[in-house]
């Protein structure tokens, strides 16, 4: 059983906790129809004040695949939040009516504030820029899967590492894991926040390289993690712009990358990614959806038990 009632950023969990959601994924995967009524009677509530395809397309998904059902809302136009109602107010009554609760919010912190008047468990699927765990448990489980192991791997991350709340989390996670080296590929505009270095890298002794060159970076790598230049963090159009297309990638320069590198993205992709790539072996970022829906199959089922026992 988890030791935490809520999932609200990557540093809720522990290593134990980690492993296994990941191992009840991974079963999961093997045998979906095993966990196909797990959920029945069960109710999930989706409360989506930000747009979003994937990932809640995604908590949907694996709810109704363990046999619960869902309710929600896609837009905070669609919710009493448009009328004034306070976030507070919200989470109240609505955990009245469901068993757990997925929330993105683009208010940094909102999932902590639900969380402490919720009457059921709340996962955060996005707070601003800040957290964004269940994709890190996606991208954990995606190269558990191809890789076979989350230790001694050389992980590229490139793009957006000033705003990717999904590179802040999935380093905070990686650094549980011994033996791997970080190169992180930005543009000196975008590179990884001084917070960052120091809770992840030096907290935990771990040495790391900081990048601008894409090119001069990837022959080596086990991993390479892509991220889009997100334009709605930016609040000059002229830097978004300039910014924009600072890395992409495509087939020819993947001629001289390792046989078994793995290509992840959180998505959704720009042109950071031509669609050349998209039918080499190498490319699992569609995959990697589906990985994600099985980790927060995992995870409903953790945190349901928690709330049952």
């Amino acid at each position: 059983m988890l030791k935490i009632k809520n999932l609200l950023s990557a540093e809720d969990l522990y290593k134990d906790d980690l492993l296994e959601v990941i191992d009840l994924a991974e079963d999961i995967v093997k045998s979906p129809s095993d966990f196909s009524d797990y959920c029945n009677g069960k109710l999930l509530g989706t409360l989506f004040f930000e747009p979003s395809t994937r990932t809640r397309l995604s908590f949907e998904s694996a709810m109704l695949r363990l046999g619960g059902s869902v309710v929600g809302f896609s837009n905070a136009a669609s919710s009493s939040q448009s009328k004034g109602e306070s976030l507070q107010d919200t989470i109240k009554t609505v955990s009245q009516y469901a068993d757990i609760i997925a929330m993105r919010h683009p208010q940094e912190g909102a999932a902590k504030l639900a969380s402490e008047v919720s009457d059921c468990p709340i996962i955060n699927a996005g707070d601003g820029g800040h957290q964004h765990p269940t994709q890190t448990l996606t991208d954990i489980l995606t190269i558990k899967t191809y890789k076979n192991k989350l230790e001694g791997l050389r992980i590229g991350l490139c793009g957006d590492l000033k705003y990717g709340r999904t590179v802040h989390s999935l380093l905070k996670v990686l650094t549980m894991f011994d033996n791997n080296e970080y190169v992180l590929i930005s543009p000196e505009e975008l590179k990884l926040p001084n917070y960052i270095k120091k809770s992840v890298f030096e907290k935990h002794n771990i040495e790391f390289e900081e990048r601008r060159s894409l090119d001069d970076s990837i022959n080596d790598l086990d991993i390479l993690y892509m991220t889009r230049i997100q334009k709605e963090r930016f609040f000059s159009d002229n830097q978004y712009t300039r910014l924009k297309d600072s890395y992409v990638l495509n087939k020819e320069k993947l001629k001289d990358v390792k046989k078994d590198l793995a290509i992840l993205h959180p998505l959704p992709r720009v042109n950071e990614i031509d669609t050349d790539v998209d039918n080499d072996p190498r490319a699992l970022y569609f995959k990697q959806v589906k990985c994600g829906m099985y980790a927060r199959m995992a995870l409903i089922i953790k945190l349901l038990e928690g709330r049952d026992a």
